[in-house]
């Protein structure tokens, strides 16, 4: 039919906007599903005549042939073409798809009940028929109730802003009750899995390790027109890229015999950055590198601060002699300290051709987590920082206004392979700032004029 629509609004431009109108506005998969109920059900009608043909012929088997095809296109039609025609009415609600599960007590009911209706069929007591009755009308209720208590819902996940992995963030997890009249009672909330698989290098990958919410979330009652929130407590253990595609309701209510299941979607996607909690290799490299930028910088200041007596661990060219023999005691220039706090931070991706396996992997992990300590550092001491790697940079700016896009680089940023040393080659001689450069590549590829203004760290020492 679209296609049909299509091809009439070319041939007569005339009738180009309605045709626009409809194929914009119009569910064309209601519309196929309606074309198809209406054929099957006029192919179960011929059946059902012919069973009626047969029966008079007493042909019985071709009776119960034509008959149970009859029945079988009609529950068709009824289970899956109505609800989907039906969730594009008002009434969509009451067509959601739920899922069914016997749990153990489930089982033990029906268990009684196939004894009860043995019982019954045996000595033909009417008391016995009673009861099988009650029973399947337990199930029938049960079944009806969890409906009603999960349709209506409607889900929110809110995530922090800014989230750091191994480290515990609050998330809250709120259910709310669009219906008008009636309540929903224990609900619980967990992950389910997607109905799509993705694939990569042909092998099957799951997303269990990148969901959001990873432990059930309890509700015991939610009033109508209402909402409930739970505080929930999160724990990443890797940086990077976490997404929830779908969450799935569930309840035992009213009678437990039935774990009923409605999937929600919740497409949610957050981004975790690396650990900022210093390490022992942070804390045995950083003075190191504080050593360098001192003597990098120390000796190039032009606007003198003050002057102040010698203290252990002054170097020798800070001395002012002329205020030491005034004054009779080592004297030392001190200057202002804004060109020690401006540093650039660069990050290698880049791994040798020869590194491989799980060791290289971790090494790698380790230099993203080191990079975003000393970038959290520098953001704490207020020191103008920039940024670069191969495909990303930062303008010098004060930390405190790029540490989280720093930190959400870091987050994704992933190990590459690429010809020895071309990363580092194209970063030039450039000495206005102090670089500090974190690189898996061996040392002797490391161009030489950035030994004179760059501090090195490498991964392989981490």
């Amino acid at each position: 039919m679209r296609n049909l629509l299509q091809q009439a609004a070319r041939r007569y431009p005339v009738l180009r906007p309605w045709a626009e109108r409809v194929l914009e506005k119009e569910s064309w998969s209601g519309a196929k599903n309606f074309l198809l109920a209406l054929l099957l059900l006029g192919i179960a009608l011929v059946l059902a005549l012919n069973g009626a043909a047969a029966f008079e012929r007493r042909a019985l088997g071709w009776m119960a042939l034509y008959h149970t095809l009859a029945l079988a296109l009609t529950g068709y039609v009824t289970l899956k073409l109505v609800p989907a025609m039906a969730r594009g009415t008002p009434l969509g609600w009451f067509f959601y798809q739920i899922d069914y599960k016997v749990t153990k007590e489930g089982v033990v009911y029906v268990v009684a009940m196939v004894v009860v209706m043995g019982a019954a069929l045996n000595t033909g007591n009417n008391l016995l028929f009673l009861i099988l009755a009650s029973l399947l009308a337990g199930i029938l209720v049960s079944g009806a109730v969890s409906r009603m208590v999960l349709t209506g819902i409607e889900l929110a996940l809110d995530l922090p802003e800014h989230v750091f992995a191994r480290q515990p963030v609050v998330a809250s997890l709120t259910l709310t009750n669009h219906k008008r009249t009636l309540p929903s009672f224990s609900l619980t909330v967990s992950a389910a899995e997607p109905t799509h698989r993705k694939r990569k290098s042909g092998k099957a990958e799951t997303d269990g390790a990148r969901r959001l919410l990873r432990a059930p979330v309890y509700f015991p009652y939610i009033s109508r027109f209402h909402h409930s929130t739970q505080r929930v407590q999160l724990t990443f253990p890797r940086r990077g890229r976490y997404a929830q595609e779908v969450l799935q309701v569930s309840s035992k209510f009213p009678f437990g015999f039935l774990l009923k299941t409605r999937r929600v979607d919740a497409t949610q996607e957050i981004v975790v950055y690396p650990p900022v909690e210093p390490t022992e290799e942070f804390y045995e490299i950083l003075p190191l590198i504080s050593g360098e930028m001192e003597s990098t910088f120390k000796g190039r200041g032009h606007d003198l601060y003050s002057i102040r007596d010698f203290q252990p661990g002054d170097g020798a060219r800070r001395v002012d002699w002329k205020a030491t023999a005034k004054a009779q005691r080592l004297q030392v220039r001190e200057f202002t300290r804004e060109d020690e706090r401006r540093v650039e931070l660069i990050f290698d991706p880049f791994l040798p051709a020869e590194a491989h396996g799980v060791g290289w992997e971790k090494r790698f992990e380790r230099g993203v987590t080191f990079c975003a300590c000393l970038a959290w550092h520098f953001y704490e001491i207020n020191a103008q920082l920039r940024f670069r790697g191969p495909d990303w940079a930062t303008p010098v700016a004060p930390a405190g206004d790029i540490i989280y896009d720093v930190l959400r680089h870091l987050a994704l940023v992933e190990a590459r392979h690429a010809p020895q040393g071309v990363f580092l080659r194209s970063l030039g001689q450039d000495s206005d700032t102090f670089k500090i450069i974190l690189t898996a590549q061996p040392r002797g590829s490391i161009p030489t004029g950035l030994w004179t203004s760059s501090y090195f760290v490498f991964m392989q020492s981490l």
